[in-house]
């Protein structure tokens, strides 16, 4: 659905690439996890995604169209919500009178519905610079789900959201998605979107370290405290003993800790690649 092919990027020519010859693909029905540290370029990428920047070479297809030609029928079918934004000096019935007409499939109904999700109320009319940063948030989140475009991307979705907010995203997240559409959530917080995550894409250095679905994960890799003989990946104290990621046993299956797997994943790439890629 969307594909990254063969993609350079540099921002200038002493920095050097970011990206080199990076190639994966998302695809429908999926809700993927980007993750990366900081200076990975996720945030790069994600532009590149959208259209937003011009490759070096290489590009990046919607449905084998380019994306960087921007052209409607690519645009009103994604939708970018980025980190740092802000909302006109607008009602929220105005907002959406001007912004709603550039994705066919946009639904009033929809809106209100993921609104109510985030116990925002009913009022149309409210002014928009009077709300609060996380109230802003949370509007740019309803509008953008109810699009319905088939690519949402949301660059640290659950910045500025508090703890019940948090898990109304989440909500929003399982509500929004059908077998048609992908998301792609980049994020620092990963304990936010663990629970809702089916695939995971880990960035270090201009490369993919780990691109694999949940399922994939848990069949290979168990997350579990220390046993003898083990020969972890990654290790994290705790007040229970050691934690590690270890390959799975035969049968042994426990669930995925996103945060440990990306440590294990930043420090043992090579073991990492060799154990999925096998």
């Amino acid at each position: 659905m969307l594909s990254i092919n063969d993609l350079t990027f540099r921002y200038n020519k002493r920095v050097g690439d970011l990206f080199h010859n990076l190639s994966f693909e998302l695809n429908a029905g999926n809700v993927y996890g980007l993750l990366g540290k900081n200076g990975s370029g996720k945030t790069t990428l994600i532009n590149l995604m959208c259209g937003l920047l011009t490759p070096k070479s290489g590009n990046v297809t919607l449905d084998d169209v380019n994306v960087r030609a921007r052209l409607p029928k690519t645009m009103s079918d994604l939708f970018l919500v980025p980190e740092e934004f802000d909302l006109p000096n607008l009602t929220l019935k105005r907002y959406v009178s001007i912004n709603a007409p550039f994705y066919p499939n946009f639904s009033m109904d929809d809106m209100q519905r993921y609104l109510d999700i985030f116990d925002m109320g009913g009022d149309i009319d409210v002014k928009l610079h009077s709300l609060s940063m996380g109230q802003k948030k949370k509007v740019l989140l309803a509008f953008a789900f109810a699009t319905n475009t088939r690519v949402l991307i949301m660059d640290e979705p659950t910045n500025g959201l508090d703890i019940p907010s948090k898990s109304q995203f989440r909500k929003l997240v399982t509500t929004g998605m059908t077998d048609d559409k992908m998301m792609l959530i980049s994020t620092h917080q990963v304990r936010d979107i663990s629970e809702i995550l089916d695939h995971v894409t880990i960035l270090d250095q201009s490369k993919v370290l780990l691109n694999a679905s949940i399922a994939d994960v848990m069949s290979r890799l168990a997350f579990r405290p220390m046993r003898e003989g083990d020969q972890p990946l990654f290790t994290q104290p705790s007040v229970m003993g050691s934690l590690v990621v270890v390959p799975s046993q035969p049968d042994e299956e426990t669930t995925v800790d996103l945060e440990m797997l990306f440590n294990a994943t930043i420090q043992n790439p090579d073991a990492i690649n060799q154990l999925f890629n096998a």
